[in-house]
């Protein structure tokens, strides 16, 4: 089957009848079409509950391996990677290098088109050779059609090497690459054919935010429903560090901001050392011993 071929197949490039004449009516009536056709998103997603669980549980053995998850996508879809690999450092205290998105075109594409960049197979290979990638990384593709030969190539190159490899796509039609897990949320046709920024962009982004969020959770970088290892790298964030500090320790404002100073910042540090009563030497080796996991470190148990 040729890439044409299965383009055409695509459901994303189908259209919507329910939408045909979205050109001719009121701006109220869009927004009701608009808010009507993204009910279907969240449905598609929930369907695909379990595979998403697999493959989260898939960047957790990575991780435990020492390796990253890499997002690989082009346009929107490479966008809503980078998106949301930016966010993981300052919400999660990692490494930029820990979740890393690489989008057709580079870091020009981000903000502009770059014609073609995403019909070069080849790219996709290359970029991943750049970073290095190895069988302990996870590879997550992300194409609306499943079919973008950018993310077709890198997910063709992870395999070559071994490594886990997941794609996400919006697509229940067509030859899609084979991956050890598929998320593909059938959202249905566009509001406006071919806009894949648009339902298919937020059941992406819906199953992005689960898969990233939950294996840092998964990881100890989430105490109760704290950040507790938010990097405060501006005033806004340093409010928020005495404020998670404040509930996660269950003490006072002044206290909160005594031992967050005591930490030099570490908020689980400053947590364990109010909680507990510790000094920071021994609260440290309290988190050390827990592996990271806060409420390891305080003494409490798994939640049943």
């Amino acid at each position: 089957m040729t890439n044409g071929d299965s383009e055409r197949q695509a459901l994303t490039e189908t259209r919507n009848p329910r939408t045909m004449y979205i050109d001719r009516v009121s701006t109220r009536e869009a927004v009701k079409i608009f808010i009507e056709e993204d009910r279907a998103v969240f449905k598609a997603v929930e369907a695909c509950s379990e595979n998403i669980a697999q493959a989260i549980e898939l960047v957790l053995a990575g991780f435990r391996k020492g390796g990253r998850l890499i997002y690989a996508g082009a346009g929107t879809s490479g966008r809503l990677g980078v998106l949301d690999a930016s966010e993981c450092p300052p919400t999660f205290g990692v490494s930029p290098e820990m979740v890393t998105a690489l989008i057709a075109g580079g870091e020009k594409a981000v903000t502009s088109a770059v014609e073609g960049a995403e019909d070069n197979v080849d790219a996709g290979r290359q970029d991943l050779e750049a970073i290095k990638f190895s069988k302990n990384d996870v590879l997550l593709g992300i194409t609306a059609s499943g079919t973008t030969p950018y993310v077709c190539g890198a997910l063709d190159h992870a395999r070559s090497l071994g490594s886990s490899t997941i794609l996400l796509t919006c697509n229940p039609y067509g030859e899609l690459p084979k991956t050890d897990v598929l998320i593909n949320p059938a959202v249905g046709p566009e509001v406006i054919t071919g806009s894949t920024r648009l339902k298919s962009g937020t059941a992406c982004k819906l199953v992005l935010n689960m898969i990233s969020s939950i294996s840092m959770i998964r990881m100890g970088k989430v105490f109760e429903n704290l950040m507790v290892d938010l990097m405060a790298t501006n005033k806004k964030l340093q409010k928020r560090a005495i404020r998670i500090v404040m509930e996660g320790a269950r003490v006072p404002n002044y206290i909160a901001e005594a031992k967050l100073q005591e930490a030099e910042g570490d908020v689980k540090l400053a947590i364990v050392m109010a909680r507990r009563d510790l000094p920071a030497e021994t609260a440290r080796q309290k988190l050390v011993e827990s592996g990271g996991f806060l409420y390891k470190a305080l003494g409490e148990t798994d939640h049943e």
